[in-house]
């Protein structure tokens, strides 16, 4: 497989790893999400020094407001990472 096919593989492989741990099996709650984050992405969190800003930080992903984050919505935050990660390179 290309890079990008194993790229494209393990996310969806880490989204589904964290969202069958409790509920809905494709959906994170907020649970899952916090535990995703700190696991996966530990210098983000970091950097929220307040609480209050990783509450926000996960409630900005739930774009449909059901209270949960699906795979689109999880998918968006890795896009603006991306991004983020790619700008900050040039």
């Amino acid at each position: 497989m290309s890079q990008l096919a194993v790229a494209i593989a393990i996310l969806s492989k880490t989204f589904n790893d964290y969202a069958r741990k409790e509920g809905k099996k494709d959906m994170l709650n907020k649970g899952e999400v916090k535990t995703l984050l700190e696991k996966e992405l530990p210098g983000l969190l970091q950097e929220a020094k307040n609480p209050g800003e990783v509450d926000k930080l996960i409630k900005s992903l739930d774009l449909d407001g059901d209270s949960e984050v699906n795979f689109t919505e999880f998918m968006a935050l890795v896009v603006r990472l991306a991004c983020a990660i790619h700008f900050f390179k040039i």
